[in-house]
């Protein structure tokens, strides 16, 4: 941490700034210029907040050096890091989609169409069991029946399966169902309870961005399950909110590029989310391969307008084989493969 004094700070209250960082178990460093003084604090900085300083006579500010994120960080790992769901590899030169409806409705739809998506080269089911919803009259999800369903279909095609967890109390019930990567929606994104139970599990954990939340906030949530032990953690940027109606959310591209320069870890893209139309997956898709997306989350519905839950961002099939060969060739360009 760095403290910059005033100009006019006294012996006495850099002596007292001093003392607080030696209380702390770090030694300092003083660099004293012609107009300020600047004491950098030497050591494991944890224990320290710029709020501990920058109430003291004769501070100026205080800055953090080393970041609130540490085991996610590249300064900790400054290679990539592959995450592997039950086999596939996410963060590789390998772009890996993952596709499903955003509600499961009923076991055969899905197993159909479960073999539809393995057919087009998708390894991996999303779907949906539970739903979180803004309002509390719409559809909730089938519930524990919606993972055995999950299970069925995705065992049938050898594909890996993944779910969204709404509560820590259901934490059991993923396991029992061995859903091989648990979802956190961007609503429990800082659901701190959940995130430190995730942390003790041997299960891949796909972290989505809250709708509001900066990329730190996002780092600090994903670092909550790191320190558990459990470093098996994918993040998946799906849009924030903005001001603009005509789109669910805005994809922050930017968001991709800065997240990689931060962490070694995996980063994915959901369009459907971030777009709210299935008419704008493809652009946005392409973006996010172009800008280091390791993978994209799809949302895909053998009948679109007649989905229980997010109709309107749902793409069919046929489409979802069209937007495959569109971004091959820009897969290649980028040096990755689809």
């Amino acid at each position: 941490m760095i403290i910059v004094m005033a100009a006019a700070a006294t012996a006495a209250q850099i002596d007292a700034v001093v003392g607080r960082i030696r209380a702390a178990g770090l030694s300092e460093h003083i660099s004293r210029g012609t107009e300020r003084t600047i004491i950098g604090a030497v050591g494991d900085e944890r224990s320290l907040s710029a709020d501990m300083f920058e109430t003291m006579p004769g501070v100026e500010r205080a800055m953090r050096v080393v970041k609130d994120y540490r085991i996610v960080s590249r300064e900790v790992k400054p290679d990539n890091s592959v995450v592997s769901i039950r086999g596939v590899p996410i963060g590789g030169t390998q772009l890996q989609l993952i596709a499903g409806p955003s509600a499961i409705e009923d076991a055969a739809q899905l197993a159909a169409l479960a073999g539809e998506l393995q057919g087009q080269g998708v390894r991996l089911l999303r779907a949906g069991a539970y739903k979180p919803r803004t309002s509390p009259y719409a559809f909730q999800g089938v519930g524990e029946a919606g993972l055995e369903y999950l299970q069925q279909a995705a065992r049938a095609q050898g594909m890996p399966m993944i779910s969204e967890i709404l509560d820590v109390r259901l934490l059991d019930t993923f396991l029992e169902y061995d859903v091989d990567a648990i979802q956190v929606g961007p609503r429990n994104m800082q659901n701190v309870p959940l995130l430190r139970e995730l942390g003790r599990i041997n299960k891949p954990v796909l972290l989505y961005r809250g709708v509001s939340a900066t990329l730190s906030e996002w780092l600090m949530a994903a670092e909550y399950i790191a320190i558990g032990g459990n470093h098996n953690i994918v993040f998946c940027e799906r849009g924030v909110r903005s001001f603009e109606p005509a789109t669910r959310n805005a994809l922050d591209i930017t968001a991709i590029p800065l997240l990689k320069r931060e962490t070694h870890l995996p980063v994915l893209v959901d369009p459907s989310h971030a777009g709210g139309r299935g008419w704008l997956v493809p652009p946005l898709a392409a973006a996010a391969v172009a800008a280091g997306a390791d993978g994209l989350l799809l949302e895909v519905h053998p009948s679109p307008q007649d989905a229980w839950c997010d109709a309107e961002q749902a793409i069919t099939p046929q489409a979802l084989q069209a937007l495959c060969a569109q971004l091959q060739p820009l897969a290649a360009a980028v040096g990755r493969s689809l």
